[in-house]
């Protein structure tokens, strides 16, 4: 049994614990809030504020863990080189933690010193920065917190009138202490994919899911599927630069790396060192592996011979509509009985408007269209209320 510091304790580290203790290992989970989903399943649970280094160091030094194992952004990631100095594993690794966590680094490392193909991109500190950087990318263009998390933050400057509204939205929904923002060329894409990448220990190869679409609001994913449309060319050019990226960020574990779809080209987005939000269509069984069980296999080294995609599905979100504390979930009967259905009710304890409370899921077999599947996702999401 290993003992896994699990820091910040959402819906995904919820599904990451159950996936550690199926196979016997012990997980400690830490967020900054009471009662937060993994805490509910984990062995043990801490709250503190991991932006205060010295809160981190003392939770390390208390439980010594044989993974250190981040789940968000808003942790003070630049302790993790001394805690590697220190003997201690950070998954994937403390390079790509500290990288992954903040925008800027990642699309440095992979437009600068790694030439993936990228949208055109300016930073801004302040609002005056971001009108200029907004004269040297053009109209429209995307401004994001350089720390955030579920699209939080995120919007289209579609006229100068949008500018301050941008900067002032990026700032409400940055995560940490660090105020800055990307803005990005606005690539008139036809469909965005995350490709689910796994490094594994012991120059064991790297692995690929099939890749999973997406559609977002607001920046944050409302339904994805797997797999998704793509041509094999650009299949086999996501995944040389997801191979490229992962390999330059070191360690072991699975990447959620996302791409724009041109009708002929493949653009990097973005990176997180850990499982994705649109990979929760993989509870669906759409593999032999569900991307958290994936994660936990290539953390503790154990090999991974194939990921072999099983059937399409299909996943849609369950939104809160208004702030509630302890809110009651209703209409689970409604999706229960259904065939060749899922879902999962994440437990957050407090609700607020267009936060994610859980997720539908549909899968069918492989001659099944996926628009069907997302329509009967999206439809029964529906009829679950969050009061």
């Amino acid at each position: 049994m290993k003992k896994i510091l699990l820091l910040g304790s959402g819906e995904l580290g919820k599904e990451f614990v159950i996936a550690a203790q199926r196979l016997g290992q012990y997980v400690i989970a830490v967020d900054n809030y009471e009662n937060a989903p993994a805490m509910q399943v984990a062995q043990e649970s801490a709250v503190i504020n991991m932006l205060d280094s010295t809160a981190l160091d003392s939770l390390v030094a208390k439980y010594k863990p044989d993974y250190i194992v981040p789940e968000i952004e808003a942790i003070r990631t630049e302790r993790f080189y001394a805690y590697e100095e220190q003997g201690y594993t950070v998954v994937p690794s403390a390079k790509a933690a500290n990288f992954t966590m903040n925008r800027k680094a990642i699309r440095d490392l992979a437009a600068k010193d790694l030439g993936i193909k990228t949208a055109n991109y300016q930073y801004a500190t302040n609002a005056n920065e971001l009108r200029a950087a907004v004269n040297i990318i053009g109209i429209p263009c995307v401004v994001k917190p350089l720390m955030s998390s579920s699209g939080k933050g995120q919007s289209t400057i579609k006229s100068e009138e949008d500018i301050e509204k941008a900067w002032a939205y990026a700032v409400e929904g940055s995560r940490g202490d660090v105020i800055e923002v990307i803005v990005e060329e606005f690539i008139p894409f036809e469909s965005e994919i995350t490709l689910l990448t796994v490094t594994q220990k012991n120059n064991a190869p790297t692995l690929f899911c099939a890749p999973i679409g997406h559609r977002q609001e607001r920046g944050d994913y409302q339904e994805s599927w797997q797999p998704a449309h793509i041509s094999q060319k650009q299949l086999l050019e996501a995944q040389e630069m997801a191979k490229k990226v992962t390999e330059a960020l070191g360690g072991a574990g699975l990447f959620g790396v996302e791409f724009f779809l041109t009708k002929d080209e493949v653009y990097f987005s973005e990176l997180s060192p850990r499982p994705h939000d649109t990979g929760m269509v993989t509870l669906a069984n759409t593999q032999n592996f569900n991307e958290f069980e994936l994660h936990l296999r290539a953390i503790m080294g154990w090999p991974i011979e194939e990921i072999k995609f099983l059937k399409p599905g299909a996943s849609a979100v369950i939104l809160a509509s208004q702030d509630a504390e302890n809110p009651k979930i209703t209409g689970i009967e409604h999706v229960a009985g259904k065939l060749n259905t899922d879902l999962r009710i994440f437990g957050k304890p407090t609700a607020r408007p267009y936060r994610r409370m859980g997720v539908v899921l549909t899968y069918e077999n492989e001659n099944t269209a996926i628009e069907t599947l997302v329509k009967k996702a999206q439809d029964l999401s529906k009829k679950i209320k969050v009061e």
